[in-house]
């Protein structure tokens, strides 16, 4: 079989055919949605090629079928161009009849699509390896500007005898005739596998056959893609909108599969580390460690200032507001839950904002029969390892330290930082600065320091203690064994460990219910790191459909924190 074309087709009895004088198709061996792909023998040289036999929308008028046959041949002669050893090589690219046929060499060997549906998912050692033999290929693509646009298990084929990956039907969009989503807001492609940018009809890139590399590395690890749905509508949400949640089985390659189905293409996980970090986890057995700081460029800094989300792909389905402007006033959701919060839980006698700002985003929330000053513990700087400190102050409290704010109307610049547009660097009391988004305020709880959005949607912490044993690793694994039990309905907690500006450090992800029903589920970020003598840790806790925003708040709160 050849080209990723799903069922095999024995001979049927069509008459023989030679087409453009010497390929004469002998027997179907696969059909698609772009066509029919042959066995053939190539009368010429003397031997066997597939040949894909393109179909063509009979509605089209002459002047339109001329278009599309011009497009298909002109898209199949870029493809020809690429030489690699994990891209099918096509031969020879013809015209017969006022039909386009693409010969391409045959491959010895059933789809990886066929091959999880017999023998069933891979192991991470395989996929590692499938992935990179992909990622080379998209590499050797995307140089020469050619997209693959509909890469999944059925355009994958493995050799038999050498298990050569071989990626087939590169520009599918183009090649079946159909112009891109952008240009005409149809839909060609593999739902399940296809990038929210793609689906939100923004744009499309090598980025998008990124995020399909993603969702194929989960499906042939699991069985199934992580968007598969009961209905397209539901496929589209998932994709677009709902939280991902990688398979269980992918937790070997959990920060690949994570970086590469990032749903802001600015963000997502490039070609070159995606690589590096699946043959570090080939050569280690070990899981890769992914540098997790997102450093904003200037380009970022300028499109905030220009009030453009990066990459516009992530929520496109979702109105969003400027980068810089979502925090400055609390939306009418946000005040409705703040609200709801208030009212549930003032017959409990546990005020709201000590759920909103407890250890929930990471820690143990507060007991309903402990006093609002108890403390579970002491040691760790981790707002999940149940060690707490002093609760939120009480209205009668003194009032907080006054907080050094240096501002412009840009960008604000302290100990050699830069704050984006629509932050502002803070000097916190505590002994520390970083940029917050304007809006924020500062709410301290004993050795835990809050930086909040109106409503408190988002939920920036910080936290500075002493070294504890282990290290940042270690306390971040004490913290994801306690989560079930710190955080309401705790799930998907990975545990990676990384580096921060040259300093020993941990991430720990996960996905948690919140508080309360109005609350609803949350995802955190959290980072842990040694310097300098002193464990600093940083998260940002969000609403699971805001996570794009609480991933810019974590990346620009670690990249510009200064110690002391």
């Amino acid at each position: 079989m050849a080209c990723g074309m799903m069922g095999r087709m024995g001979t049927e009895g069509e008459n023989v055919r030679v087409i453009a004088g010497r390929y004469r198709l002998q027997e179907r061996i696969g059909r698609g949605g772009m066509g029919v792909v042959w066995r053939a023998s190539d009368e010429l040289l003397g031997r066997q090629v597939a040949v894909k036999e393109v179909t063509l929308d009979p509605s089209l008028s002459a002047d339109e079928a001329r278009l599309q046959r011009e497009r298909t041949l002109r898209e199949a002669r870029a493809v020809a161009q690429l030489r690699h050893p994990h891209i099918v090589v096509v031969h020879d690219v013809v015209e017969h009849d006022e039909r386009p046929y693409i010969v391409m060499e045959l491959i010895d060997g059933g789809s990886l699509a066929e091959r999880v549906a017999r023998q069933g998912p891979v192991d991470a050692r395989e996929a590692a390896r499938i992935g990179i033999a992909l990622l080379g290929a998209l590499r050797r693509a995307h140089g020469a500007g050619v997209l693959h646009r509909d890469l999944k298990p059925a355009n994958v084929l493995i050799e038999t005898g050498t298990g050569r990956v071989v990626l087939t039907d590169f520009g599918i969009a183009q090649v079946a005739g159909a112009t891109t989503l952008t240009e005409t807001g149809s839909f060609v492609g593999s739902p399940e596998y296809t990038a929210p940018e793609r689906m939100s009809g923004v744009r499309t890139g090598p980025e998008s056959d990124l995020w399909s590399l993603g969702a194929l590395l989960c499906a042939v690890l699991s069985g199934e893609s992580p968007f598969r749905r009961d209905s397209l509508g539901g496929i589209l949400h998932a994709v677009v909108v709902d939280e991902i949640r990688p398979p269980a089985q992918a937790e070997p390659i959990l920060p690949v599969v994570r970086g590469l189905l990032e749903r802001d293409p600015e963000r997502r996980l490039d070609a070159a580390e995606a690589e590096r970090l699946l043959r570090e986890f080939l050569e280690t057995g070990r899981t890769p460690r992914v540098p997790v700081p997102y450093t904003p460029t200037q380009r970022d800094v300028s499109r905030r200032a220009l009030n453009v989300s990066p990459g516009q792909g992530p929520d496109t389905a979702v109105a969003r507001e400027p980068a810089e402007s979502r925090p400055a006033r609390p939306s009418a959701r946000g005040t409705l839950v703040a609200a709801a919060l208030v009212a549930a839980m003032a017959g409990a006698g546990v005020s709201a904002a000590a759920l909103l700002m407890g250890h929930g985003d990471g820690g143990v929330a507060p007991a309903t029969t402990a006093p609002p000053h108890s403390s579970a513990g002491s040691g760790s700087p981790h707002p999940s390892a149940g060690t707490g400190g002093p609760g939120l102050s009480s209205p009668g409290s003194s009032p907080a330290p006054t907080v050094t704010v240096t501002r412009s109307p840009t960008r604000a610049t302290t100990a050699g930082h830069t704050a984006p547009s629509g932050y502002r660097l803070v000097r916190d009391p505590s002994g520390f600065s970083l940029a917050v988004p304007e809006g924020f305020t500062r709410s301290p709880q004993g050795e835990r320091v809050f930086y909040l959005s109106p409503g408190q949607t988002f939920r920036l912490g910080v936290k500075v203690a002493d070294p504890d044993a282990g290290g940042p690793l270690a306390v971040m694994r004490r913290s994801a064994a306690d989560g079930p039990s710190t955080n309401p309905g705790y799930h998907d907690g990975s545990v990676t460990e990384t580096s921060h500006h040259g300093n020993t450090a941990a991430l720990w992800e996960f996905s948690w219910n919140g508080f309360t029903a109005a609350e609803g589920p949350r995802h955190t970020y959290d980072l842990c790191w040694e310097e300098g003598g002193r464990m600093y840790d940083v998260w940002v806790s969000a609403p699971v459909g805001k996570v794009k925003e609480a991933k810019e708040y974590f990346d620009v709160a670690v990249d510009t924190f200064v110690p002391g």
